[in-house]
Parts: structure tokens; sequence; C-alpha cells
């Protein structure tokens, strides 16, 4: 680093040592709100206010892909390989674009969840390096 210049800051990095359940408990909650936090009445089919949002023209999916976005950033904090970011990504672009069609598109995210499925592949992500750091401190032993 040059004497006189800032060092690089991670945004979305938490410092070293923090339990990745936390990041984890956070992500769920808000994925919960925005793909299944209401019950329709009567009914087993659940929706959060991302197809709420999706019903205001233009700002309501732009809304929905910020917090999509935010979810991202958390996963490459939590050292979520690009493979995996990339796939989260692609759930995300396939919400907003679908989502543009009026009706449709609302109902398509009750059914779709985006939100839902990236926190899966953020949890199994997470899950796997648990096992991985288990099986690594067995064969350490004495």
């Amino acid at each position: 680093m040059r004497s006189g210049s800032l060092p690089k800051i991670n945004k979305f990095a938490k410092p070293s040592g923090v339990d990745p359940a936390e990041d984890l408990h956070d992500l769920e909650q808000l994925a919960s709100w925005m793909d299944d936090r209401f019950r329709l009445p009567g009914t087993q089919i659940r929706f959060g206010v991302d197809p709420i949002l999706g019903l205001i023209p233009g700002i309501g999916d732009s809304v929905t892909a910020l917090t999509a976005g935010y979810m991202i950033g958390r996963a490459r904090a939590l050292g979520v390989p690009l493979s995996t970011r990339l796939r989260m990504m692609l759930n995300v672009i396939l919400d907003v674009i679908v989502g543009t069609i009026p009706l449709f598109g609302d109902l398509f995210d009750v059914g779709f969840r985006a939100n839902r499925r990236n926190l899966e592949l953020i949890r199994r992500h997470v899950q796997k390096r648990e096992r991985g750091n288990e099986a690594s401190s067995l064969t350490r032993m004495p």
C-alpha cells in the first residue's frame, strides 16, 4: 500500500470470528419478509412483500432487486463461491424479468421465491464449510 492511501474496505465483511449462524438468522428474516411472511386466509398460500411491491410499476421490482442484491453481498462476506453467487444472481434476474409482466409476474413471485432459493444456497455453503471444519479438526487430534 502506498503511503497516504487508504486501505480497501469490504463494506459487506464483518469482523473475523463472527458466527455465521447470526448472518443466516438475519438473512432468514429478510427472506421471510420478502417471500412468505403472510398467509392468504383460508389457504396454504404464503407470500411476502416481494409480490406486493411488484404491483408498483417500475419501483417495486427495483426495490426487491436491491434487497436481493444485499443478500448476495452478504453471501460474498460469508465466503460463498462466485459460481454460487452467479446462480443467485440468475435467480434474481429471472425474478425481476418475469416480475415485470403485469399480474403474472406477481403470481410468479409468490411461487418462485428467489430470496428463499438464495438463502438455501447460502445455507448449503455454510453447512458444507462447517462440516469441512469439523472433519479437519478430527484429523488433527493428537
